[in-house]
């Protein structure tokens, strides 16, 4: 999902970008740009608005995952354990013909990712 956003802080690991949701989302540094970034600052500063794209949606740990990477292809369906780690492929487990990945389990459609779902949950939560 590609936005529009406001830096809000930046720090030596990136810079956090408020999306229009209740919890800013975090470019980490090596998401900053398409070439290797010493310090942050370099590339934004608080009140530049920039594109990002969502990465990850992290809903146990309260935390969106952005980048403003041009050649960064995005995340599908990564399922997330409670633990935040990526649930290896092969494990998925799909049964009862729901999607893979959607644990939230909302009015989501069946054709969105599960950090599509999250994101849309959090916009409508917001309104």
């Amino acid at each position: 999902m590609l936005l529009e956003g406001t830096v809000t802080n930046v720090a030596a690991f990136g810079a956090f970008i408020d999306i229009g949701v209740h919890q800013d989302g975090l470019v980490h540094i090596s998401q900053l740009a398409d070439r290797f970034v010493k310090d942050a600052h370099e590339v934004v500063k608080a009140g530049d608005v920039v594109k990002v794209r969502v990465l990850e949606v992290d809903i146990p740990r309260k935390r969106i995952g952005l980048t403003m990477r041009k050649d960064a292809a995005p995340a599908q369906g990564q399922p997330r354990h409670e633990s935040g780690k990526p649930q290896p492929q092969g494990s998925r487990q799909n049964s009862g013909g729901h999607r893979a990945g959607n644990q939230q389990g909302g009015n989501a459609p069946a054709s969105q990712g599960a950090f599509g779902a999250a994101l849309a949950e959090a916009f409508r939560k917001k309104s």
